[in-house]
């Protein structure tokens, strides 16, 4: 890609442009935003560091790059963790600059230095969607220790500009190199908390030469400006008033060949060619009995504010048309409830044919313009006039809910490519929490500096792309875990993946207490080409405090088994629930005997649930295999269910499958809110 870098002089934005070319990348121009005429050297701006500006013109002769400066005019007006645009807000200022260097330089990506910073990274996200750019922003969510070395190994070398935190002297410490400081800042950090690249604001710094400058650049005067005495953080920088360029002899060269820092070696089998070529999946899987639940359902609100509307389904010859015609469908009935899409959370897309994702991920998209929910995209085994089925989950807070009381609905949707998990390739976000509870997007195996599958089948997917899972969750909530999670979705595209994937999940020692939420079912196709995905629901909770709940009941042969987990803080529950039979080889179902059996099993975990009704099952999925006999499944279900629950009974989604795991006919997942 022709790249433009968002520079301010620092070592961030300088060692990403570095990644950038060892990536493939061209950095064909640079861009700064500067303070005004006569202004303050620091700014205090939430978005740009300022100090040192003075050094950015010798900065780009250093490279023989055009430089694109504009002065800084708006400030920081909308500072919420989103961002639409408001005029007179100092990210306008980067839209504008942005959009003249598209036009003069021909770009298609950005550089940008983000590490930990979602304030900054949402609004360059934000400025790049407008313009149909692609951010590019390889150091976000590295650990400091490891990015830090990394810097100074390089050849980067930055010093010290700006001091602003407990430990760091402004006469002991301004001026000195990363190389000096990296001790002194690994002390800190171990001491007191200190982020080692300044991400808490610590520190800022001014690149002196890198692999990337032609030249290096000398400071030959400069002087201490005290912005803040404090007698414990004290914070200064050095104002440069004079600086030169110097020739450099035995500069260190960029080393494309060193390992991507995406560190995707660990998860490739010896010969990548074993798994690659085994069994294949027929792509069309037409059902022998399809259980027809076309009708739309709505769950109760739980008293948190969750509502699930399920049997969105569109039908037709026209995918396009169908897609439309279904999506309005579900704004219809949303409004009719008073929600809105901004109050989606997640998406379950259930498509007949992967072919026709394309047409309707554009009518899907028009629904969701910003800050879209977490979706999980599958082709399942629908009918051959169904083209899609989709399910929602809202989320709205409460009228009787006060602001002391009201969860807070945070999302993440990472726009950028990155070491860290893929950015998303559509109109979904990576995680949406809301309080406790957190709703994943579905998981394919990525690499994400190049959003490619990795090589190497089952064993490399599935492995790669729980560990895209593992970081969205801890990103989304620092801390959280694979322990946390409650209900596990793993889809793949051969009976033969099953075990592979199974061994992957419980391969992780924080995944072994959850392995009773896990549920392995073979579908068709996944997106990508994948043949693994992974989708994960978890609560944030005490996990000492988590109270299991199981049962398991038999007659004439069937056996019912199920397990159930309650949150620490009894706001969030799962009740996951398999049916065998008999024998793997019995033709069909004695659906009476299964009802009986599933009633049972669900009215004994309902006597354990919390007794203040605060608890209610909010959605019900059920796996079942598409080739079995189970036309008496709607029927029975809803009945089973309301007997159970009551007005509160939960939404039915019916996902029929290929194969379930187990010799299972019938696997349910319940999730259940307060």
């Amino acid at each position: 890609m022709r790249a433009v870098a968002l520079i301010s002089g620092g070592k961030d934005s300088c060692y990403n442009m570095m990644q950038c070319v060892m990536a493939g990348h061209q950095i064909v121009a640079l861009a700064n935003l500067k303070p005004p005429e006569n202004a303050v050297d620091e700014l205090d701006s939430y978005m740009y560091q300022t100090v040192g500006y003075q050094a950015l013109n010798l900065y780009a002769e250093a490279m023989d790059l055009p430089l694109y400066r504009a002065t800084l005019s708006g400030s920081s007006l909308n500072t919420g963790r989103g961002y639409t645009p408001h005029e007179g807000d100092e990210v306008e200022d980067l839209y504008r600059l942005l959009k003249l260097v598209k036009d003069k330089e021909s770009v298609d990506s950005v550089s940008v230095g983000a590490i930990l910073s979602d304030y900054q990274r949402v609004r360059v996200e934000n400025v790049c969607q407008r313009l149909g750019l692609q951010p590019l922003a390889f150091l976000w969510r590295r650990k400091q220790e490891e990015l830090l070395s990394e810097m100074i190994s390089s050849g980067l070398h930055a010093i010290l500009i700006k001091v602003a935190a407990f430990g760091l002297d402004p006469d002991k410490h301004l001026g000195k190199s990363l190389e000096e400081m990296r001790p002194h800042l690994l002390q800190l950090s171990a001491r007191y908390g200190v982020h080692v690249c300044g991400e808490g604001g610590e520190y800022e710094s001014l690149t002196l030469d890198c692999p990337l400058f032609k030249k290096k650049i000398v400071v030959d005067s400069s002087e201490v400006v005290m912005h803040s005495n404090d007698a414990f953080a004290p914070v200064a920088y050095l104002r440069v008033s004079k600086l030169h360029l110097e020739d450099k002899v035995g500069s260190p060269a960029l080393i494309s060949g060193e390992p991507c820092p995406c560190d995707i070696a660990q998860f490739l089998p010896d010969d990548t060619r074993i798994q690659e070529d085994s069994g294949k999946q027929p792509m069309s899987f037409i059902p022998q009995a399809w259980a027809s639940d076309n009708a739309v359902q709505i769950s109760s609100p739980s008293l948190k504010g969750f509502r699930w509307i399920s049997g969105i389904t569109a039908k037709g010859s026209d995918v396009q048309e169908a897609a439309i015609t279904a999506l309005s469908c579900l704004k219809a009935q949303a409004q009719e409830i008073g929600l809105q899409m901004s109050d989606a959370v997640l998406v379950h897309l259930y498509v007949q044919s992967m072919d026709d994702f394309a047409s309707i991920n554009t009518e899907y998209a028009r629904l969701f313009p910003s800050e879209p929910p977490a979706r999980v995209c599958v082709q399942c085994c629908l009918p051959q006039d169904t083209l899609l089925k989709m399910d929602v989950l809202f989320w709205r807070q409460p009228v009787t809910c006060g602001e002391d009381c009201s969860p807070e609905k945070i999302v993440m949707h990472v726009q950028s490519l990155s070491h860290w998990a893929p950015a998303n390739i559509g109109p979904y976000s990576q995680a949406v929490r809301v309080g406790g509870a957190v709703f994943c997007a579905g998981q394919i195996a990525l690499i994400p500096c190049t959003m490619q599958l990795i090589p190497g089948g089952i064993v490399a997917q599935s492995s790669l792309s729980l560990r895209h899972v593992d970081r969205v969750l801890d990103a989304i909530s620092p801390g959280t875990s694979r322990r946390h999670v409650f209900i596990a979705h793993c889809y793949v595209t051969h009976s033969s993946y099953i075990n592979c994937a199974m061994k992957a999940w419980e391969a992780s020692a924080d995944s072994k207490d959850t392995h009773s939420a896990l549920t392995v079912v073979v579908v068709p196709r996944l997106p990508r080409g994948a043949v693994v995905e992974w989708h994960v629901m978890a609560a944030v909770s005490d996990l000492d405090d988590r109270r299991n709940i199981s049962a398991t009941e038999k007659r004439s042969g069937f056996q019912v088994t199920l397990n159930g987990c309650i949150s620490s803080c009894e706001t969030c529950a799962s009740l996951v629930l398999s049916l065998t039979r008999p024998t793997p080889q019995a033709d069909s179902l004695d659906w009476c005997n299964v009802s009986q059996l599933v009633k049972t099993v669900l009215h004994k975990a309902s006597s354990e649930l919390p007794k203040n009704d605060s608890l209610i099952p909010v959605s019900c999925r059920v796996f079942y295999r598409s080739d079995v006999d189970l036309e008496n499944l709607t029927a029975d279900l809803p009945e089973i269910v309301r007997a159970v629950w009551g007005e509160d009974a939960p939404c039915l989604v019916l996902v029929p499958v290929i194969e379930l795991s187990a010799s299972e006919d019938l696997h349910l997942s319940m999730w259940l809110s307060s």
